[in-house]
């Protein structure tokens, strides 16, 4: 399965955690960013859950953050 890069993966999970954040149910352009941002994680990690996208991002972010350290030591 193809992954998205790291860096595209931390963008949106910070659009949805920001998202998340403001979103009080009462501006529909809001609720349909957020609705669109879950849908690209989601595509982005092969999942079908927001909650499981998120997860595998951030062990994707991570994993690639840990492969950029062991590169430069």
């Amino acid at each position: 399965m193809l992954m998205a890069h790291p860096t595209v993966l931390l963008d949106l999970v910070e659009r949805y955690e920001l998202l998340t954040s403001v979103a009080d149910g009462t501006d529909p352009r809001i609720a349909g960013q957020l609705r669109d941002t879950a849908y690209t994680l989601c595509v982005s990690t092969g999942t079908r859950d927001v909650t499981e996208a998120l997860a595998v991002a951030r062990a994707h972010i991570v994993a690639a953050e840990d492969a950029a350290d062991g590169a430069a030591a």
